[in-house]
């Protein structure tokens, strides 16, 4: 039960974070209060749907309205808090890494409760993890950060997804292994935002 209760949670806070940097980005944009509630959404549940559609398993927003609530509740926060996000002039960074860390764990686990292998779930996480900030910046006009040398984004994901399995081979605990995998994709995308650490350019 218990590890039911934080695969939940860190799925709704996933939901919740990168709805919240789908809107900041789409405010910052100008757009009208329906496309932000479209990006929104798209950013929280495009990972998530690619995923599903990859590994042949129902779309996971589709089987519970739950999920739609909290996109909601994410935008009911952001209307309510607007300034003080604008304010805080990280907001899309700090979301959008909340997001990046718990959807690259949830993938890894949906992956492999459909039966994949570790080394397909781990590619499942950073489709999970990255496949919506793609989509958010796509309906934003924005270039993909996903493939830009500004800072480590799908490295931190699949170095999550690393330390996930070395973890569960070791025999260490799970939700211990989930934690720390979490970790590593903020801190790896913190300091690769703080220091500037990026992969050298394609030859």
């Amino acid at each position: 039960m218990t590890g039911e209760w934080f695969a939940a949670g860190i799925e709704y806070l996933g939901v919740f974070a990168c709805a919240v940097s789908g809107f900041r980005m789409a405010a910052a944009k100008r757009y009208d209060i329906f496309g932000a509630a479209v990006i929104g959404f798209a950013t929280a549940v495009g990972g998530g749907t690619l995923r599903d559609v990859l590994i042949d398993r129902p779309v996971f927003w589709m089987q519970s309205p739950n999920y739609l609530v909290c996109t909601m509740a994410s935008f009911l926060f952001y209307i309510l808090f607007r300034r003080q996000v604008v304010k805080f002039g990280e907001t899309i960074l700090l979301f959008d890494t909340l997001g990046l860390a718990m959807f690259n764990m949830i993938g890894i686990k949906a992956a492999l409760g459909s039966g994949c292998g570790m080394l397909v779930a781990v590619i499942m996480g950073v489709v999970t993890g990255s496949a919506g900030g793609v989509i958010r910046d796509l309906l934003t006009q924005q270039p993909p950060l996903i493939f830009q040398k500004s800072e480590l984004y799908a490295v931190a994901c699949l170095l999550g997804g690393a330390t996930y399995a070395a973890g569960v081979a070791l025999g260490f605990h799970d939700i211990a292994v989930q934690i720390a995998a979490i970790l590593v994709v903020i801190g790896v995308r913190t300091l690769s935002h703080a220091r500037n650490v990026t992969l050298p350019y394609a030859p």
